[in-house]
């Protein structure tokens, strides 16, 4: 019997972890391992799932697109004299006050647009590409911090933790572990919901393990449990020795999690990597409250984070811990640009992610959001983004991962974005990365036939495309080495239907999106 099926079967079910006080274990498999990663840096992220697909344009919202939303949204758009404004083309949801604070300070970033070419609507599908780090047409059983942790330790979990690694590699707050964490064999964060209350597990049993598949899983059972019980006397120490600096949290259970996390930090536990869970972002229904759009199930969940990030931020900064920390979000989509009638908005396409720590550059990456003027119903917004590049750099400016190795990791047509500043003096790129938009469009727009891309190419690889308003890839219209200077490029579109069209354009350092209309 393999190891992953013996597990799937004492858990009993295939999908859920098998839990050991809290702390599961889950298997998988996949073939990807890598090299040449620091493993002397003791950064740390943690992330923030925004689970059922955030509406981004509820969140941090595009003045300078108000019509549009207001003309295809109307029982949903936020008024806009209740806009907390950024500069005159965006503003946060009116319940992100704490959040907005922060951006004031400096201490968040905004990264528009986050997304996949070929964008799958599904949650369970395009979760999992989000946690893997996989194209859309490809199914990976490795999550994208898993492949992290498996290159740097590809023994574990045997002989872990040990006197060099004696704390957990990542941490999920949460009754399940999180399969951005997931390893070939075993998932590399453990799940606990209060670090002050774990007890050990009974591992009495001292009898000789038979040499046969059922004594090799047994072994690995027992394994299991003494490295959970090691594990939980270390977090629990941690959770002895840390404080909260006085902060007082809100009673969510985001904010629980946030606290329970900046009081390992605190206590001086050793982790990489903390997962942080809020739901209820499916909001096909009663996303805001008939009559008033800035009160509902959204504006809840927005004051919900907002106030939890918040608070975990000035704990952070009180402690003096916070340039150990950078906080990530993330959502496995965005929601369609119109509303659907029942005062809400479906699955759609790109969303913004969010970014909190004095280490982060703070404030806008990309574009306002591209809205076509007449939006079909299914329309998304388009991605300016590939989340894996986001993904990518923060592991090379964060956890000092060498490019060549993310990659391997990721993808090998990756841009470098400056999410990351020097603070602190950590591994951080010093490459000039100039305007991360390149400077492009095409003529004429709209077109009936035939339109010329130009672009101010930086030299070397340029690769362009052209989506539809879902947020698949059409076609590559070119894929090849530019040397710097402007280049034109014609395209034949005559094959497409008239409608809306995003060209979008890929250099090492720099992306472009744009919107362009065929025409009959």
């Amino acid at each position: 019997m393999e190891r992953r099926n013996f597990l799937r079967n004492i858990s009993g079910a295939v999908t859920v972890p098998f839990l050991l006080n809290g702390l599961p274990v889950k298997a998988s498999g996949s073939q990807l391992f890598f090299s040449a990663i620091d493993d002397d840096n003791e950064n740390i992220l943690v992330l923030i799932q925004l689970n059922g697909g955030n509406d981004g344009l509820n969140t941090i919202i595009p003045l300078d697109k108000y019509n549009i939303l207001a003309e295809n949204r109307p029982n949903i758009v936020i008024p806009e004299n209740q806009i907390l404004p950024v500069n005159d083309t965006l503003g946060f949801h009116p319940n992100m006050s704490g959040l907005r604070s922060l951006y004031d300070e400096a201490r968040m970033a905004i990264v528009h647009d986050a997304g996949y070419p070929n964008q799958n609507r599904s949650h369970f599908r395009s979760t999992d590409i989000w946690t893997t780090g996989s194209p859309a047409d490809e199914v990976w059983t490795t999550g994208w911090l898993g492949r992290y942790f498996e290159d740097l330790h590809p023994a574990y979990p045997e002989d872990f933790p040990n006197s060099e690694f004696t704390d957990p590699f990542a941490l999920s707050i949460d009754s399940i572990v999180s399969e951005t964490c997931q390893g070939t064999l075993t998932n590399f964060s453990l799940a606990l919901t209060d670090p002050l209350s774990i007890a050990p597990l009974s591992n009495s049993a001292q009898d000789v393990v038979p040499d046969t598949p059922y004594g090799r899983e047994l072994e690995f059972l027992r394994t299991t449990i003494a490295q959970a019980n090691a594990y939980g006397k270390v977090i629990s120490e941690a959770a002895e020795l840390g404080t909260n600096a006085g902060i007082e949290y809100p009673g969510t259970q985001l904010a629980n999690q946030l606290r329970a996390i900046a009081l390992l930090i605190s206590g001086g536990l050793r982790t990489k990597v903390y997962v942080a869970n809020l739901g209820g972002f499916d909001t096909h229904a009663n996303q805001v409250q008939n009559g008033d759009p800035t009160t509902g199930d959204h504006a809840n969940l927005l004051q919900t984070l907002s106030d939890a990030v918040n608070a975990f931020q000035n704990d952070l900064i009180l402690q003096g811990l916070e340039e150990k920390v950078i906080t990530m979000t993330f959502s496995e989509f965005g929601r369609r640009i119109r509303g659907n009638g029942s005062f809400g908005t479906d699955h759609g396409t790109a969303a913004p992610m969010l970014f909190f720590g004095s280490c982060v550059n703070p404030g806008i990456m990309g574009d306002s959001p591209l809205l076509p003027d007449r939006p079909e119903v299914s329309d998304g917004v388009p991605m300016q983004f590939d989340f894996r590049s986001i993904y990518g750099s923060v592991l090379i400016d964060w956890f000092g991962v060498e490019p060549s190795i993310v990659s391997n990791i990721l993808q090998d047509e990756f841009t470098h974005l400056p999410i990351v500043n020097a603070c602190n003096n950590q591994t951080t790129s010093t490459d000039d990365f100039g305007e991360i938009a390149i400077d492009a469009f095409n003529y004429p727009n709209p077109f009936i036939d035939w339109t010329t891309i130009t672009l101010d190419a930086p030299g070397g690889n340029v690769r362009i495309s052209i989506y539809d308003t879902v947020g698949s890839e059409l076609q590559v219209i070119s894929n090849r080495d530019l040397p710097q200077g402007i280049h034109e490029i014609q395209y034949d579109g005559s094959h497409l239907a008239a409608g809306n069209y995003f060209i979008r354009i890929i250099t090492e350092k720099q992306s472009r999106t744009f919107g362009t209309i065929k025409v009959s």
